[in-house]
């Protein structure tokens, strides 16, 4: 699975270039069966005006993951991959560090797809829960 991990990592990861991940400092970094990994470093490139990650910027990378995980778990060459709707539950403010969010997939259908990301700080602490919805749109 290492050098498939690696592979899949690497097509993220190039992906993201020139795109919103690059300029948050998205990374994505780890890979399994049924998930995706990425995580984003808490610089004032991310804060709301009093010093704390901005819940849109969580979000951002919600989205993000979730989005390359129906990607890389549908087949990519067949389908674009849309955000429907996404949802989130912001439980714990950050400063500094980095956060990490990890899809994990609760419904893999041919058209919609539901993923459930929890996003947490660099000790484990939860940060948000995140909920997204994906479309499969073929491709022509």
């Amino acid at each position: 699975m290492d050098g498939y991990k690696e592979k899949i990592l690497g097509i993220c990861n190039e992906s993201s270039k020139g795109t919103l991940m690059e300029t948050l400092g998205m990374e994505f970094i780890d890979v399994g069966d049924n998930f995706l990994v990425a995580k984003m470093p808490v610089t004032q490139k991310v804060y709301q005006p009093d010093g704390v990650l901005h819940g849109g910027a969580t979000v951002a990378l919600a989205e993000s993951v979730g989005s390359a995980a129906s990607y890389i778990f549908l087949d990519a060459k067949k389908y674009f991959i849309r955000g429907l709707e996404i949802s989130a539950n912001h439980v714990k403010s950050v400063s500094e560090g980095e956060i990490f969010a990890k899809a994990v997939i609760v419904h893999k259908g041919r058209t919609t797809q539901i993923w459930d990301i929890k996003i947490t700080d660099q000790d484990n602490n939860l940060v948000s829960i995140c909920k997204l919805t994906t479309i499969a749109l073929p491709r022509k």
